[in-house]
Order: C-alpha cells, then structure tokens, then sequence
C-alpha cells in the first residue's frame, strides 16, 4: 500500500564509513529460543512513513568512556600503570575531584591542572555510580598522566527505517555499540545530518562489503536530533521532514504473526535514490533470543547483487516490506554469505 501523505560546530567534511554503525556481522543459521510474547500495541491500519535514505549520525556520549588502560614513564623513568584494575574498559568517567566533567575535553584539562597526583575519579559502571581513587604520575614536572585511553563521540552512516506522525524516527535496528570496547554506548545527544554515497564496496564470502559517504557536520546540513541509543536502534526526531523524507510513502505497520515466508522486498539507497529491491523472507522466528534476529532475509534483486552482493554495511536500518506494508528492517549481514542476513520486527523498534 502506498499513498502521499504529507506533514506540513564549525564545517567539518569527513570520508567517512559506514562500518561501525551497521551491517552488524551474523551466522548463518537462526537460533530458536523461547523469550518474547506477541505485541499488543500495534492497532490494525496503523501507519508510518517508511525511510530507506542514508544518513549521516554523530552521537557523543554520556560523560568520557573508558577504553583501556597503558604504562606511563615517570620522572625518575619507572614506568607504570596507575589505573589498572581500579577503571575498566566500558566504564564512564563523568568527574573527577568532585568536578562534573561531560567530555575528554574537560578531562584532560582538570588532569593539567592538577597540583600532585592524588585523583578521584566518579565512574558510572553499568548502572552503579562509584569512586576510586587513582594515583596519577608525573611525568614531567608538575604534568601528571592517568594512563587511560577514552573515547566521547561516534560518528558514521545508517539509514533511516521510519518515522511516525509525530515527526519521531527510528534509524538501524541496532544499537550502536563503541567498536573497541563492544558496550552498548550510552549517548547524551547526537544529530543526524545529509550525507551522499560517494562509493561502494561489494560485499564477498567472508568480507562484509560497506558505503562510504561524505557527511559535512553543520548546521546547514543537520536534518534532525538523536535522542536514544537502544537495542533496537536509534531513536530521535526530524527536524527537515521535507527534505529527508521526499517521497514520503506511507505503509501500513505489519504485525509479526502476519509475515510470511516467501516475497518480499528491501528498500535502500546507494546514492541514486530510494529503490525497492526484490528479497526473500526464509525465515520468521516469534520467539527469537536476540531482539534484532526476528527475521533472516535473502536478497534475490539481480541488480543490487551486482552492486553489493547483498547486504552491506550502511544498509542497517533498511526498511523490509512485504505486501506492501512495513515488517522490519536489515540489521546484519551473514560474513560467509553476503546475500543473506537478519532483521528485526518492526514492533520492535515501535515498542523502545
């Protein structure tokens, strides 16, 4: 079913992939593990409008993360590793000395001014908020290290699944897990902005294929906020509506206990417009143990086979359609078989 419905940082150019961000890697069987009950919450004739763009995402997150930890050389030239076993890698560092910090920024300029070595750091680990006191070296005089690797922004490609009357999206399928530490990050804000494919590389047997695109981060081409970082995707509102969705499709929400096996459809970009691409539903799992692994999909489209052997990585989020209506979105890619992957319900991704 398809309608018209209509609802009326200083320039930084990056080369930028969409690898960390999506096409998530899978297997290439499902995994049948009793878990979830049917949805109650979706109501027949319920509709969206149903993405397939590629968007640019900057997030930062929730005070500093801790990625590891390293050695430093002291003044007398004894090396050492003041934070080992007291942080750990997916902790948050969000003070220190009593003092709110909200980026690596601030970190490391309240570790410049510090008088000797003797530090308190507030961390967040999981959801317990703790202390340890770390004993800081210096290195040179009256300069002091921690011997901490952080991180506090995440930034590459997705694609847009949808958005709701109320102007909310949701984007991936998947959450947005930090590529070193493999944490679910926790993100305090973000944005997404325009961005255009400039190449592809086609997917093969054992090596996901991905997009890479070009994403200015200014003002001009901020077309919305980011808000949540889940399981189930990326959650926030469009602020350009007109712009991001042009086509603007309606679709009719598909309850899970609906989709069958057989035909169906995937809608992506590759930098010439939004394009359905025949697919397969072979499989539905109701009662799946991974959130995001409802659904296992084949492309069968012989042009986007030529072009990315399948799924790639940029294409999480991908809307699935079947009969018209809205079933789910590409989530990851099966690394023996680039042809084939997993989706999540789309009820899921309502229901954050």
């Amino acid at each position: 079913m398809k309608n018209k419905w209509k609802k009326g940082l200083a320039a930084l150019c990056l080369l930028i992939a969409g690898s960390f961000l999506s096409g998530y890697l899978g297997k290439s069987l499902a995994e049948g593990i009793p878990g979830q009950e049917a949805s109650t919450l979706i109501t027949s004739g319920e509709t969206v409008l149903v993405g397939g763009m590629p968007v640019g995402l900057y997030m930062e997150t929730e005070g500093v993360l801790v990625l590891n930890t390293q050695s430093i050389e002291d003044l007398d030239g004894k090396e050492s590793e003041p934070a080992k076993g007291l942080v750990k890698s997916g902790d948050y560092i969000t003070g220190i000395n009593g003092k709110t910090i909200s980026d690596k920024e601030e970190l490391a300029e309240m570790v410049s001014e510090l008088d000797n070595g003797d530090v308190t750091l507030q961390l967040r680990r999981g959801s317990e908020i703790q202390e340890v006191e770390v004993k800081a070296v210096e290195y040179e005089p009256d300069q002091y290290k921690l011997g901490i690797w952080v991180r506090d922004n995440v930034q590459g490609l997705g694609t847009i699944t949808y958005m709701d009357s109320d102007g909310d999206f949701g984007a991936l399928g998947h959450g947005i897990h930090d590529m070193d530490t493999g944490v679910l990050m926790d993100v305090s804000k973000g944005s997404l902005y325009r961005t255009g494919i400039r190449s592809v590389v086609k997917g093969e047997a054992g090596y996901p294929g991905s997009m890479e695109g070009v994403i200015v981060y200014n003002n001009y081409n901020k077309l919305g906020t980011i808000d949540e970082n889940t399981d189930t995707g990326i959650y926030g509102t469009v602020e350009k509506t007109e712009e991001l969705f042009q086509e603007q499709d309606v679709a009719e929400i598909c309850p899970k206990e609906e989709i069958k096996i057989g035909s169906a459809s995937v809608r992506c970009s590759l930098g010439n417009g939004v394009k359905e691409y025949d697919a397969q539903i072979i499989d539905v799992d109701l009662h799946c143990s991974e959130v995001n692994k409802g659904i296992i999909i084949q492309i069968t489209d012989p042009e986007l086979l030529e072009q990315t052997g399948g799924i790639i990585q940029g294409m999480s989020g991908s809307p699935i359609m079947q009969d018209g209506k809205l079933v789910g979105a590409v989530t990851h890619v099966f690394v023996e078989d680039p042809s084939m992957g997993y989706g999540i319900f789309i009820e899921n991704m309502l229901e954050h």
